[in-house]
């Protein structure tokens, strides 16, 4: 007899609608071929709490900015912790899914990231900049975020948010990764452009800028994005570290390399269910 396969509850929301990407296709591709090994099974979400015990691991995807469904989300990992059940990305991570709150910690540190602060008293620790940009510790897809002249950072220094100079930066890239080893690069050679990606030939320093941070984040399974921009300077400095549910562009990369990927997310989904 053939021995069972793992199952897997594919989460994501297929209905939403991100800018510059379509969330749906690339989840419906991926699933198809994961489904190659496992038995999938696809899901809202708001259902993933009610379903997930029926399933060996719990594989979350495209499943849209969180802070829509905060509460429910905070129940489903409050319950994934209690029952031991094997999530994917883990829910340790110490970056998005954590909130934002890693960019001050990592800015105060001497990482190479955009210099962060979430305090009034901080403020003079940013360099001096004709904009500032003021992002929601919890937040996505550049939801709540403005741009502020100086004069006007005090009016929204009250806790909940960061303060980071505005950057004319020459492009932003992102280094894509399954666990800790690196897979492929993008990067939007058109700043005002986000999501229109060109493949991207990294170099040692590049990857050595990228590794830095996946190692930081001690994630043992998982899919990790670094996006980071190149100041002026030419130097690169983080902007964020997605490890929830990063979109992967999939469908801009060569065959070859998109069907690597899914090989090594494969080995590490078997990895992580045993």
């Amino acid at each position: 007899m053939t021995a069972a396969r793992p199952s897997i509850l594919y989460v994501t929301d297929l209905g939403y609608e991100a800018k510059g990407r379509r969330y749906c296709d690339e989840d419906i591709r991926l699933s198809g071929r994961l489904r190659e090994d496992f038995d999938v099974a696809l899901c809202h979400p708001l259902d993933a709490a009610r379903l997930m015990g029926s399933f060996d691991g719990v594989l979350v995807r495209n499943s849209g900015p969180v802070l829509h469904y905060q509460r429910e989300y905070d129940a489903f990992r409050a319950l994934a912790r209690k029952t031991g059940a094997r999530l994917y990305n883990p829910p340790t991570g110490r970056a998005d899914m954590a909130g934002k709150q890693y960019l001050v910690e990592l800015s105060a540190a001497g990482f190479p990231v955009i210099p962060t602060v979430d305090r009034g008293e901080d403020l003079g620790r940013l360099p001096q900049s004709v904009e500032y940009v003021v992002k929601p510790k919890i937040g996505a897809d550049s939801i709540g975020m403005e741009f502020l002249h100086p004069d006007r950072l005090t009016e929204v220094m009250h806790g909940d948010v960061l303060v980071q100079p505005r950057i004319p930066f020459r492009y932003e890239v992102s280094f894509y990764f399954v666990d800790r080893d690196f897979q492929y690069a993008l990067y939007a050679p058109r700043p005002e452009r986000r999501w229109e990606l060109e493949r991207y030939e990294p170099g040692p320093a590049d990857l050595e800028f990228a590794q830095r941070f996946i190692d930081w984040n001690t994630l043992d399974h998982g899919i990790q994005r670094v996006d980071a921009c190149r100041a002026p300077d030419g130097e690169l400095l983080l902007v964020e570290l997605e490890d929830l549910n990063p979109y992967l562009s999939l469908d801009l990369v060569e065959e070859a390399v998109r069907e690597a990927f899914v090989a090594r997310m494969k080995a590490s989904l078997r990895d992580l269910l045993g």
